[in-house]
């Protein structure tokens, strides 16, 4: 896709060190890790019962994040880790059941996934374990950077804790000459990132037209934010 909105006087990137107080939550901050896994669309779960196995089920967290599950509503297993689930299903299940004892297991993380397109050797998605993938390391997998690239203005699109969409401008030159490494973020699933061939003026008008044709992550695009 060939980039839009571009000038003879590109915007300047946003170092991230600069970033104001309105960034997404700390979960889904930029260089923030986990130690646990955090459930995801489209990851596969096991719900087992121990002594009422005719509720077990095999479900997949819909795209709003939520499960269905049998004698309870809808329930958010999105940015839970399994062992919250299980803590989650188990106060829900108490008002049904006596003394549930519940097992989450997660069977096939196909949530669990970034995207890297534009000026790479090989866009497309890949999955990542854990949050132990930076954005050069999703660049290496996508193959490396064409010369074409433009390195310092890359940009990164990611979901808040309310889903709605942060675009952030990733000077990517300055992570890979050293003078700036904090620019080479860690990752988490669901983000996109895009390397541009030239300068995008205009980034809101890029991010609806990219987002909407290209890549099957659901975004409010009203409420797309530029960093």
């Amino acid at each position: 896709m060939e980039d839009v909105g571009a000038d003879d006087e590109p915007r300047q990137p946003v170092p991230i060190s600069e970033m104001s107080a309105s960034a997404p939550p700390p979960q889904y901050s930029l260089g923030a890790t986990s130690k646990s896994y955090l459930i995801q669309p489209g990851d596969r779960l096991e719900i087992k019962f121990f002594y009422n196995q005719q509720l077990n089920e095999s479900v997949i967290v819909r795209p709003d994040g939520r499960i269905s599950l049998q004698l309870i509503q809808d329930v958010q297993a999105e940015f839970l880790s399994p062992n919250e689930l299980r803590t989650v299903l188990a106060r829900k299940y108490a008002t049904h059941l006596k003394n549930p004892e519940i097992t989450v297991i997660l069977r096939e993380m196909e949530g669990n996934k970034i995207y890297v397109d534009g000026q790479v050797r090989a866009s497309g998605g890949v999955r990542i374990y854990g949050y132990n993938m930076s954005i050069m390391d999703a660049i290496a997998h996508a193959g490396g950077l064409r010369d074409t690239a433009r390195r310092d203005e890359v940009l990164l699109i990611r979901r808040n804790g309310l889903k709605k969409p942060f675009v952030y401008i990733v000077n990517l030159a300055a992570a890979m000459d050293g003078s700036d490494i904090s620019q080479n973020v860690m990752l988490k699933p669901h983000d996109i990132v895009y390397v541009p061939k030239s300068a995008i003026a205009n980034v809101n008008t890029w991010v609806d037209m990219y987002i909407r044709r290209n890549i099957p992550v659901n975004v409010n695009l009203d409420s797309i934010r530029v960093k």
